[in-house]
């Protein structure tokens, strides 16, 4: 059983005096690294399909998804300090939900936070501009389209999250990075990142999914109605393994039309950590702190199904 103790302690002021390390963790990059993963599948798709990856623009692409998924998550604790979300979470289990903490416990002021996620989207503008030279315009649509869905996600006048839209907001916004990793190296679109990231795209989805569960009363409280607001808690459970259900079929679906190479099954096994986790949110769908090991479970397999299959395919469709 998981108490509040065996968690790590919120920031505080005290603890985080350091400039440096305070604005590093207001950016909760312990979640950073399903963009890394993401990047790696794009370069992954690129290799396979012929292209020599260049290790500079390649290094770029790296740092500025991450100060993308940065900015976004920035931006979604402003947001949420606003809507109240994270104000009124007695649920929350840190530093899995309820936000970075960082406002809530006065380590930085709600003006702080949006003038720094809004520098971190002035550098990806600034970065992408630079990337965009080096690789071709098509660049520019795939990080608009990123940009503008990181702001809707949690900003008015759209707040797509709190309309029931956030799932597909990380399907489609993690998409686009495996995408614009791929053209960033190939200087073309292709539909192979796009079949590829689908799957990785949808099991990250899930992350999103399940950490909705511990924030579901204090979510309903302020109106984020996503649809773990919007169901039972029981059905919620349901759509989770539904969602993880669906990134298997379709990866064999897309085996089965030559859309990947066969080898790309390898990346099944990411999925494993998902059966005990999807046991576990059924059981204590209502429970907050027993949700820790499914979490866990859920961003492990994530990283491991695009980790595989990404190694899939620099192995020419074979491990």
């Amino acid at each position: 059983m998981n108490t509040p103790s065996a968690l790590p302690l919120e920031p505080t002021p005290e603890r985080l005096r350091n400039p440096v390390l305070r604005y590093a963790l207001a950016t909760r990059p312990a979640f950073l690294t399903i963009t890394l993963a993401g990047c790696l599948l794009g370069f992954a798709t690129a290799w396979h399909g012929g292209v020599a990856l260049n290790g500079w623009t390649a290094v770029a692409t790296l740092l500025l998804g991450l100060l993308a998924h940065a900015g976004v998550n920035v931006l979604n604790d402003y947001y949420d300090h606003l809507n109240g979300t994270d104000e009124n979470n007695d649920d929350r289990v840190f530093p899995f939900t309820g936000g970075s903490r960082f406002i809530q416990n006065g380590v930085l002021s709600p003006s702080h936070v949006l003038a720094y996620g809004l520098l971190l989207f002035a550098l990806v503008i600034a970065g992408g501009l630079w990337l965009m030279a080096q690789s071709g315009q098509g660049l520019f649509w795939i990080g608009l389209a990123g940009l503008l869905i990181g702001w809707a996600y949690s900003a008015p006048p759209l707040k797509l999250n709190s309309r029931g839209w956030g799932e597909l907001c990380v399907v489609a916004g993690f998409l686009l990075i495996v995408a614009g990793a791929d053209f960033v190296q190939r200087g073309a679109f292709s539909g192979l990142p796009w079949r590829a990231g689908l799957p990785y795209a949808l099991l990250t989805a899930n992350i999103l999914f399940i950490n909705q569960f511990p924030d579901r009363e204090a979510d309903k409280q302020a109106g984020k109605h996503h649809w773990v607001v919007r169901l039972q808690p029981e059905n919620a459970a349901r759509v989770y393994g539904l969602i993880a259900l669906g990134a298997a079929v379709m990866l064999v679906v897309l085996v089965v039309l030559n859309g990947l190479p066969v080898g790309s099954l390898v990346s099944l096994a990411g999925l494993l950590p998902v059966v005990p986790a999807w046991r576990t949110l059924t059981r204590h769908c209502s429970q907050p702190r027993e949700l820790v090991p499914a979490i866990k479970a859920t961003i492990l397999a994530a990283h491991l199904h695009a980790v595989l299959l990404a190694a899939s395919l620099f192995m020419g469709g074979w491990l």
